[in-house]
């Protein structure tokens, strides 16, 4: 039973990883050369906006570090379909070193797609191709992923050997939070048939957890600001809302389109709750997202004031 249920685990953390993986590399992608180009300008003054903006924001690259006036990034795998010269496949570091433009991509300096890959029509217009790059973010996801599967296996290897056992290690740290999810989570808000969701609230509740542990850890391969990616708050949200109507059964839909209110309040509540319907999910996804972008850009501020103060 263990078994099946950890199997059933690693199968809905692939699947959200992958929609996850799609949507961030759609929607969001940020400037790849940014610091290449103030090596090129030489030493500016210290702007905190910009330096909070660059760190909470998905780019093309992953800078490493800073040694004197070199910087250290890992260019990342660009993959663009042109609207008329099809799929292309290249490093983004092909954007670093003073090159404008790579088989006519360039990152955007300013209009509606600024610090994200464009190609320009034969009039100068933006143009927005399908842009499914590994940004920093997506990466992030990757990594993210492959610890969630690294971890639980295993500890569904540990209980194989260890059956009858105390949990030991990593398997003691691991056990008392899926407890935590479902006795106070899953039983309480569910009731009797918890069991079947409960694959899907562990992988939420541990992508977000690892995601926003190593979102505060400052060195490679921490530091992404994964749950702080709209478009990843929206993915976790439209699966919930699917789920949630999918299996919601007659009582769920009862209280919605005939809510137990006197017949003169049903005018006023049924509206309110078919709003409410799509309201929720809404609210989730902007709460994550606010939340964990703003402890960034407070721990950043705090950071620009060192450099503030010290000039």
């Amino acid at each position: 039973m263990i078994e099946s249920f950890k199997q059933k685990i690693f199968a809905v953390s692939i699947l959200v990883a992958l929609l996850l993986t799609g949507v961030s590399a759609n929607l969001f992608a940020s400037d790849a050369h940014g610091h290449d180009q103030e090596h090129q300008q030489g030493t500016k003054e210290f702007d905190p906006g910009t330096f909070i903006m660059d760190h909470i924001g998905d780019t093309y690259d992953w800078h490493i570090t800073t040694i004197g006036e070199k910087h250290i990034s890992v260019p990342l795998l660009v993959i663009v379909m042109g609207k008329e010269s099809g799929w292309h496949f290249f490093s983004s570091a092909k954007f670093h070193h003073g090159h404008d433009a790579y088989k006519g991509f360039s990152i955007a300096h300013d209009g509606p797609y600024k610090n994200k890959i464009v190609e320009y029509a034969a009039n100068g217009e933006q143009l927005r191709p399908l842009d499914l790059s590994i940004t920093k973010n997506v990466l992030a996801i990757f990594i993210s992923m492959a610890l969630m599967l690294w971890i639980f296996l295993s500890v569904a290897k540990s209980y194989k050997l260890r059956e009858g056992q105390a949990p030991k290690g990593l398997q003691s740290f691991i056990e008392p939070l899926i407890i935590f999810i479902r006795d106070d989570v899953a039983k309480s808000s569910i009731g009797p048939k918890y069991e079947g969701y409960m694959p899907y609230l562990l992988t939420v509740f541990f992508f977000i957890f690892f995601n926003n542990l190593m979102g505060l850890i400052p060195i490679f391969p921490g530091g992404a600001n994964v749950t702080g990616n709209i478009a990843v708050t929206l993915v976790l949200a439209v699966i919930t809302f699917v789920i949630t109507l999918y299996k919601g059964n007659k009582n769920y839909y009862a209280h919605i389109f005939w809510p137990p209110v006197p017949h003169a309040l049903k005018i006023i509540m049924i509206p309110i709750e078919i709003i409410g319907v799509f309201i929720k999910p809404f609210v989730l996804m902007v709460r994550l997202f606010a939340n964990i972008t703003a402890g960034h850009i407070i721990v950043l501020g705090f950071f620009s004031l060192i450099f503030i103060f010290g000039g």
